[in-house]
């Protein structure tokens, strides 16, 4: 099968769109309806309806997703592993969205500087699709906030993401800073768990992001509060920018690398793990699953 056929599917379902398609692509929507035609006959099936002048996936579609997605994967990682030959080491690395802002893409630099030679493929997803793709075997390390506890994989906390609420307002007092311009930043279950059970009568957030880069711009531009990363907001601090939310108690939130069992690379992995500067001394029985820690 030509992987251009399943590239331009997947292009089509992320744009909804023939004529967005063709030109994320550089073809005609004309030759993209032609791909899609082509890999409905393939396959025998319809892969698309138009329900409202908008592209659905049909059932048939849904399904080939994740294959389609697997297959260029397996593809690009091929084709780097062959062209690489033995000459160079590969990895193959997956974040979570809400860690690479805060944490790896420090790491990813580190690890370019002090490992030059090493090929990486790098990749931002979801954790339940980067869990996925570790599985299908197209991942050699990820990085997550809550992993899933599966006997597969090992999982290594690697490091504390110390997080302090913080304002646009000096002087802003705890009950003032839950009120209505706070923004709940989605550090994970856990950590909601725990902020209800610490600020039990504050009401319910207004709004609510998934990313702590988006609640920083949202602070700077219009303002309000957050739970941060102290890192990540240091500079702001120093320069009166943000100010420490009064009573307000810091929160730490875990990070783990995780990599299949008896992996052929875990030497490899061990290895750019020490360029993750937030590594934490971790024991022997650190190396589980978070629920025995």
């Amino acid at each position: 099968m030509d992987l251009e056929l399943l590239r331009t599917f997947l292009e089509v379902n992320r744009s909804r769109n023939f004529g967005r398609a063709g030109e994320t692509l550089f073809v005609t929507q004309a030759a993209v309806s032609a791909r899609i035609k082509q890999l409905e006959g393939l396959l025998g099936v319809k892969l698309f309806v138009r329900q409202y002048h908008d592209l659905q996936l049909t059932p048939e579609g849904h399904r080939l997703v994740r294959h389609a997605d697997i297959m260029l994967a397996g593809w690009r990682k091929a084709r780097q592993e062959v062209a690489m030959g033995d000459a160079l080491q590969q990895l193959t690395v997956g974040g979570s969205l809400r860690l690479w802002d805060v944490a790896l893409q420090d790491w990813f630099h580190n690890v370019r500087r002090g490992m030059p030679d090493l090929a990486i493929i790098a990749e931002s997803h979801t954790p339940d699709l980067l869990t996925r793709r570790m599985l299908d075997g197209h991942l050699d390390l990820a990085f997550m906030l809550e992993p899933a506890q599966l006997d597969l994989l090992q999982i290594k906390k690697v490091g504390e993401i110390d997080l302090a609420m913080v304002s646009n307002v000096r002087a802003q007092s705890l009950e003032q800073a839950l009120g209505q311009d706070y923004i709940m930043v989605d550090w994970g279950l856990a950590h909601g768990l725990q902020h209800r059970r610490m600020y039990p009568d504050a009401p319910e957030p207004r709004l609510r992001v998934s990313q702590a880069k988006m609640a920083l711009a949202h602070m700077l531009a219009l303002g309000g509060s957050a739970y941060l990363p102290k890192r990540m907001i240091a500079a702001e601090l120093e320069q009166g920018i943000l100010w420490p939310v009064a009573g307000a108690t810091e929160i730490n939130t875990s990070a783990f690398a995780v990599y299949p069992i008896r992996s052929p690379k875990e030497v490899l992995i061990k290895q750019v793990l020490e360029y993750f500067e937030y590594r934490v001394e971790v024991s022997p029985a650190d190396l589980t699953h978070p629920d025995h820690q």
